[in-house]
């Protein structure tokens, strides 16, 4: 009965948990990220070039690509002055 309640709890808790689920962005706003492959793949989204990310990629079963999600700081207007 006991496992019976907590499938059913779980069952009922995760639509709730869902939707906040998919609007997450867990990465960093960098335009940059290395990208690391093994049994767990994973993004580190913390380089400003790709320079600066090659030698974090060295020697280890990763690659530094583009961060897909990045999203550029947005500069205000320029207002034209009177005279």
């Amino acid at each position: 009965m006991l496992i019976r309640s907590a499938v059913l709890l779980a069952g009922l808790a995760l639509p709730l948990a869902w939707p906040s689920m998919a609007t997450a962005q867990p990465y960093d706003n960098y335009p940059v990220c290395l990208r690391v492959y093994g049994p767990v793949r994973f993004d580190e989204c913390r380089y400003v070039s790709i320079e600066q990310c090659r030698p974090s990629a060295t020697g280890i079963a990763g690659q530094c690509v583009t961060n897909p999600w990045y999203q550029p700081p947005s500069t205000p207007a320029r207002r034209a002055r009177g005279r």
